[in-house]
């Protein structure tokens, strides 16, 4: 890349695991990033401190900050840190703080904007919205679920079937993802939950819209494993569906997927709870603007044991692998 060019710019979309594992893949390149994240978790520490505090959810925005910090060590594992013990077990010192600043600035925006200096963040990390919202499922039924927590806990999501996911009351917005997504080169859907962290940034009112008007190249990185209860037995293409019915029809450029079986040892653990790995038909690598590639992080992830709230994945993308495959599409 010439130096005298400026440098393209990446907008990554999703969750906090999801996005975390790619933007610290991406950070490494001399990309302009922006990582836009969902505001609808309700569980865990993020959903605690939504009920007693009324707080916007930190949770999935810390670690974004955290994954584009510049930064020392200590400070990251600061911001990462859980207590685990005592009134604040299972708090995590970064949404703490998070909170702290939403309190002492009057706005999450804000808190966001003081927190990426501490952190002295490469990039920008952007809450897709600013509005207050829940997650809503609608079964076909028509029992309601109510919040992203008890969407993700219902194990029967894939029986009986979702007529409808939306956030209520509507959220708006938030005008600097718009500018990002009118300005970005290349558009990355980053792997995660499908009802949890992909698709309720998709809810958010203009969000959609803008991505379909956008010129960027629109790429979407599938998950590694399916999620029982919710996406058993999906393909590549059946989580490609799922995404273009609330994004559009024909608007995804690109599928990263993987092809590389893990370990044994990986693999006798997910079955344990019931997830196999996301499986594609030969056909699929032929098919144009799919990409398939060994996309497996070796190293199982260690749950934190202060983590009392969530599940987390044991297996997951490594950020180098997928962050060379994303590159590639630049050139």
């Amino acid at each position: 890349m010439n130096k005298s060019s400026p440098k393209k710019r990446i907008v990554c979309m999703g969750g906090g695991t999801g996005n975390f594992v790619v933007i610290s893949g991406l950070k490494k390149y001399p990309v302009k990033l922006s990582a836009i994240v969902s505001m609808t978790d309700d569980g865990g520490s993020s959903g605690i401190l939504r009920d007693e505090l009324g707080a916007l959810p930190p949770g999935d925005i810390r670690q974004c900050l955290v994954a584009l910090s510049g930064e020392n060590l200590l400070l990251r594992k600061l911001f990462n840190y859980r207590f685990d013990k005592g009134t604040f077990k299972g708090h995590n010192f970064g949404n703490l703080f998070m909170v702290a600043l939403e309190k002492i600035t009057g706005s999450f925006d804000q808190a966001v904007e003081k927190a990426s200096k501490v952190l002295n963040v490469h990039g920008e990390v952007i809450p897709v919205t600013l509005d207050k919202a829940w997650l809503m499922a609608r079964l076909k039924n028509n029992h309601l679920l109510k919040g992203e927590h008890t969407i993700s806990k219902f194990k029967l999501l894939l029986k009986c079937k979702v007529k409808k996911l939306f956030i209520k009351p509507k959220a708006r917005a938030n005008p600097k993802a718009i500018s990002a997504i009118k300005k970005a080169d290349l558009i990355v859907i980053s792997p995660g939950d499908l009802y949890c962290s992909i698709l309720p940034v998709f809810l958010v009112d203009g969000i959609p819209e803008a991505i379909r008007k956008s010129k960027a190249k629109k790429v979407y990185n599938c998950n590694l494993m399916t999620e029982k209860g919710h996406t058993d037995g999906f393909k590549v293409e059946d989580f490609v569906n799922a995404i273009e019915n609330y994004l559009g029809k024909e608007t995804i450029d690109y599928v990263i997927f993987n092809t590389k079986k893990p370990s044994h040892q990986f693999l006798k653990k997910y079955s344990e709870e019931g997830a196999k790995l996301v499986e594609f038909d030969k056909e699929t690598l032929k098919k144009k603007g799919y990409i398939g590639a060994n996309l497996i992080n070796p190293k199982i992830y260690k749950k934190d044991s202060a983590d009392i709230f969530l599940q987390r994945t044991l297996i997951r993308h490594h950020p180098d692998k997928i962050a060379k495959v994303i590159m590639s599409l630049l050139k």
